[in-house]
């Protein structure tokens, strides 16, 4: 006699991208042996992954799928989440949960504090989902985690990695009232390609977001950086870095983009690291403050050195001025 099976689909997950559930298939092509990175094994970074998880914390080196995840945390270092797991926004790069955010976990600025002192970190970075529901797209959130973290750890310097905050009135304000020690804010590619690989952000606004910062409070050190092999032409990411130069952007960071799925965006080229340290040359020539670029190059990748090197640029480059 069969057996008869019921499948409830109610119980079933929901997708991580239902916007890209019906998108056409993107082959996943073989990394070449530059990018290649070995599992995560180290005793360090198991704790890293218990002390998030007993916290409640989020982070985006799990959501967003970071090839040096293993290296970072088993280091202590590891990017901070907030604002919940499920972004608002549906970029054709990103592998975080798309969908309808959950509300603001009013606890979370504390949890957040008491993990980078349990860490012990000397430097953290703390990014978020955009939060497109919120009247002021998270920025009172942000401004109170940096309240936190300076409480419960206040040798800790920090480096925030915001949304765009995109229609929201006078949100920028706030986060830099708060006094972060970087602000970064990536523009992710170039502007010929956001209609189809950040199609909910627009090029200018991620600009003026960074040149808002400057004007505001010229102290704080601004970042921003670049996927590349996305179909880019090195003329288009020339003109992104005169754009960073005029709005005074300190670091600049260019990494490779890697496909998280069929369903994102296709590989267009796997940029070799010769490429990428003639970007950083041309880079530098510029006149930034700071370059890092490599085929695993990510935002907060080595921040706690790279905020050290910047410290020592800007002090190397007043003392020239004088």
């Amino acid at each position: 006699m069969s057996q008869r099976i019921t499948i409830d689909h109610r119980s079933a997950p929901a997708l991580r991208h239902p916007e890209k559930a019906h998108r056409p298939d993107n082959p996943i092509q073989r990394k070449p042996s530059w990018i290649r990175v070995k599992a995560p094994n180290h005793p360090v970074y198991h704790e890293t992954r218990a002390l998030m998880r007993d916290a409640g914390l989020v982070t985006v080196c799990e959501e967003a799928a970071c090839p040096n995840i293993g290296e970072c945390w088993s280091q202590r270092h590891a990017t901070m989440m907030i604002m919940g797991e499920i972004c608002t926004r549906a970029c054709a790069f990103c592998n975080v949960t798309t969908g309808m955010p959950k509300h603001l976990d009013e606890d979370e600025p504390r949890r957040v504090g008491e993990a980078v002192a349990k860490l012990g970190l000397k430097h953290v970075v703390i990014t978020s989902v955009d939060r497109d529901d919120l009247e002021d797209g998270g920025a009172t959130h942000f401004a109170r985690v940096i309240h936190a973290i300076r409480e419960a750890s206040p040798q800790t310097t920090i480096e925030i990695l915001t949304p765009d905050f995109l229609r929201k009135d006078g949100a920028l304000e706030v986060v830099v009232a708060a006094r972060p020690d970087v602000f970064n804010h990536n523009i992710e590619t170039v502007p010929r390609l956001y209609p189809t690989i950040r199609p909910g952000a627009r090029y200018y606004q991620s600009v003026r977001i960074l040149d808002g910062v400057k004007k505001l409070d010229p102290s704080i050190f601004t970042k921003s950086g670049l996927m590349l092999g996305l179909g880019e032409e090195r003329m288009e990411v020339a003109q992104v870095m005169d754009d960073f130069r005029i709005a005074d952007v300190d670091f600049l960071t260019l990494g490779q983009y890697l496909q998280p799925s069929a369903k994102h965006a296709a590989v267009e080229k796997f940029v070799t690291p010769d490429e990428f340290d003639g970007y950083a040359a041309a880079a530098r020539s510029k006149g930034f403050l700071q370059v890092s670029a490599s085929p695993l190059t990510r935002s907060s990748y080595h921040a706690d050195s790279d905020f050290a090197k910047l410290q020592a640029a800007r002090n190397s480059r007043l003392k020239e001025s004088l």
